[in-house]
């Protein structure tokens, strides 16, 4: 039933004997009796349906599973897709991969992993393939790109076309690779490290918004972090948790602000908004961004009226997962508002994550509706943007 197993960080997983072996019998089984898999083509050609009446027809065509997996966006290993990443994207139907360097060694490499990648994905939606692509010390493959300035720098310069400028050089060189969301740019005011664009919230927000023009002129879907803001944070959320304690009304008159004006002034179906792992006592005493409902549902969704897909940050981080078990971390994210959870790095966390949503799904922990609601979301994202 297995071909072999794959020893990652001492993580033992199986792997399918072979993805052949299962398109044989969907030939075997199309041939017998004239059904062939639905492809996004088939189920588009020839209509003059609205954008959300495609989305209501592709979403109703889709199996629980592959609802499930649109709403999981992973890393994968090595610089080609190989029998990990084939079972990841067969067996869950997982919706978006992001890269990472170990992922990444020349412009013409990346171009092919990330069209064998969405060879390989779910027929009826292709694949959010992402990437941090920030500037200064967040950037992949610098040695072979030519990498942006950080933000800090770029908002040092004074010149607010300058955001503009580097967010189009960026989204061309992204997509010429085949790369479709840059997680940028980062709209936290005044963080400790080169990330922000200011330590003023005006100045971030004039950055911000021409950045965001950048990534528009040129279709690449863009995503505002770290929601609420993490710039007044003072321990790094990959390590552990840490609270923002400040009043609300400090929170929505400086840190939400960028988001705020972003929110009020684009579509919300040109980007994600990612949120963080920090804990803002005066919005949720309990949980952290990334699992508060108070945060994400109540303030992000009804009050400032966001629209578009909101995504966690990475689940592996040690403010999260030092806490959490990953069978019920995604269940708690998508109980709370979130509509894409990103697992980075561990294909086993992938799975317990993808599991946990599945069993919350079966058990009605978790609606079909609440499921359909955030699919929603993400198909009409990806037929927008990245259905030619």
């Amino acid at each position: 039933m297995f071909k072999n197993t794959y020893n990652y960080r001492n993580k033992i997983i199986l792997l399918p004997a072979i993805p052949v072996l299962l398109l044989i019998v969907v030939l075997v089984w199309s041939v017998i009796t004239g059904q062939y898999p639905l492809t996004l083509k088939s189920l588009l050609s020839g209509d003059t349906m609205s954008i959300d009446e495609k989305v209501d027809k592709i979403v109703a065509s889709m199996s629980k599973t592959e609802k499930i997996g649109q709403m999981v966006m992973i890393g994968i290993q090595g610089t080609k897709v190989d029998d990990d990443s084939l079972y990841m994207l067969n067996q869950y139907h997982m919706g978006g991969v992001i890269l990472f360097d170990r992922n990444m060694e020349s412009p013409e490499q990346v171009k092919q992993l990330t069209s064998d990648l969405q060879a390989q994905s779910n027929e009826k939606v292709p694949l959010f393939i992402g990437i941090d692509e920030e500037g200064g010390d967040v950037v992949r493959m610098a040695e072979k790109l030519t990498p942006p300035p950080s933000q800090k720098e770029i908002g040092a310069t004074g010149d607010i076309e300058q955001a503009k400028t580097w967010a189009i050089k960026t989204a061309k060189s992204l997509k010429d690779m085949g790369i479709n969301v840059n997680f940028a740019p980062v709209a936290d005011v005044g963080s400790n490290d080169k990330r922000s664009y200011s330590i003023d919230t005006n100045t971030v927000i004039d950055f911000v918004r021409a950045a965001t023009e950048g990534y528009q002129q040129e279709n690449i879907i863009y995503s505002l972090k770290h929601f609420p803001g993490i710039g007044k944070g003072r321990v790094d959320s990959h390590v552990d948790s840490s609270s923002i304690d400040v009043a609300k009304e400090v929170l929505m008159a400086e840190d939400i602000l960028p988001f705020k004006t972003i929110i009020d002034e684009n579509d919300p179906n040109d980007y994600f908004i990612l949120v963080s792992h920090l804990k803002y006592p005066a919005l949720d005493e309990e949980y952290p961004a990334s699992l508060s409902s108070k945060i994400m549902t109540d303030l992000l969704r009804n009050e400032l009226g966001y629209k578009g897909i909101i995504i966690t940050d990475d689940m592996e981080m040690g403010a999260v997962a030092n806490h959490n078990d990953f069978r019920s971390i995604g269940v708690k994210a998508v109980k709370a508002g979130a509509d894409i959870v990103l697992v980075c790095h561990e294909y086993k966390h992938q799975q317990e994550v993808y599991l946990g949503l599945l069993d919350a799904v079966n058990s009605g922990e978790i609606s079909q509706e609440r499921i359909d609601e955030s699919v929603k979301r993400i198909i009409k994202v990806k037929l927008l943007h990245l259905y030619q």
